[in-house]
């Protein structure tokens, strides 16, 4: 069958801005990935094409890039079900929010440097560290230990697309990994590096890292878990921590969230983020939208906080 690869090209020695080009191949699409038709590309339409690839077998992560608007990989994309669904013309961009190279290939120098940023090591604070991990303990590490680094989580992260310097879901899914191992000494300075600017609280938790990840990852579970051992640790300074342990807090004590009374409760520390929000308020307030701040306790609240005490004696943050 006639395939059409509409594929962005870019050639830093020549290019001003990248663009896209269409490569026309037959291909015997059913059972073919989108990997092996960029071979054949290379090797018999255009041999300047430029991709990267090694395993073919979702072990390496090397090719990672964006097929028909989906940040995967190229070598477990078949051909077929991308023709079913997008017709015959398969458009492929290498991953966002990364540097371009060169065609489909992308700089990957600041993805290592955010991965180094996390100590993906074990620390052991100058002690010996416990026994090889068992395969119970394995577990506790909620499958972040399946990384593959292929970045397809870093392609498709809003937040990272919005302020560069946050450290990303893959390096905090690392972080996670190492933070759960139990042989590791370092737990507490491991949290306080992250919960500064541009670590675990700048995730707008959209979900995307979580649908594209080729090992199921779920990176932005781990940085959930992250944000609970940071709580469980007293380190709840900033605004975003505020937000948390303060709808827990309203919950509890009236059975319900008060909208009036969260914003106040989460603020009142930070004067100069409560004065931002009254313009705000004040056109919330002028069309009826902000609640009286206190509010009676619903009939049902001993039952509430039952659950709450049940809650608390049998999970903690970190799980």
């Amino acid at each position: 069958m006639r395939i059409t690869f509409a594929i962005q090209r870019f050639n830093p020695e020549t290019d001003h801005a990248p663009r896209l080009e269409e490569l026309r191949a037959d291909i015997a699409w059913r059972g073919t990935t989108v990997l092996d038709a960029l071979f054949h590309l290379r090797q018999e339409v255009d041999p300047t094409l430029t991709f990267r690839a090694s395993c073919r077998s979702a072990i390496c992560g090397s090719c990672s890039m964006v097929i028909n608007g989906r940040h995967t990989l190229a070598c477990k994309t078949l051909i077929g079900p991308e023709v079913e669904k997008y017709g015959p013309t398969i458009t492929l961009r290498p991953m966002s929010n990364l540097p371009m190279l060169k065609d489909l290939a992308v700089q990957m120098e600041p993805f290592w440097t955010k991965i180094r940023a996390v100590t993906p090591w074990i620390e052991t604070n100058g002690g010996a560290a416990a026994a090889a991990l068992t395969k119970e303990v394995r577990t506790w590490l909620h499958n972040a230990d399946a990384c593959i680094m292929c970045g397809a989580c870093v392609s498709s992260c809003n937040s990272l697309a919005a302020s560069p310097t946050f450290l990303g879901p893959a390096a905090l899914a690392k972080a996670y990994r190492f933070y759960a191992d139990p042989r590791d000494q370092a737990k507490t300075q491991r949290l306080e590096t992250l919960i500064a600017p541009d670590g675990i609280w700048d995730c707008t938790r959209c979900n995307f890292c979580v649908e594209v990840c080729p090992k199921d990852v779920q990176p932005m579970e781990q940085i959930v878990r992250l944000r609970r051992a940071a709580i469980q640790a007293g380190m709840t300074d900033s605004i975003a921590a505020r937000h948390i342990t303060s709808f827990v807090d309203v919950v509890h004590d009236e059975g319900r969230l008060n909208e009036g009374r969260l914003p106040l409760q989460m603020l009142w520390r930070s004067p100069v983020a409560l004065a931002q929000t009254l313009p705000l308020a004040a056109k919330m307030f002028v069309r009826g939208k902000v609640p009286f701040f206190w509010h009676r306790p619903l009939a049902s609240i001993g039952r509430i906080r039952r659950l709450f005490k049940h809650w608390t004696k049998t999970s903690t943050w970190a799980s």
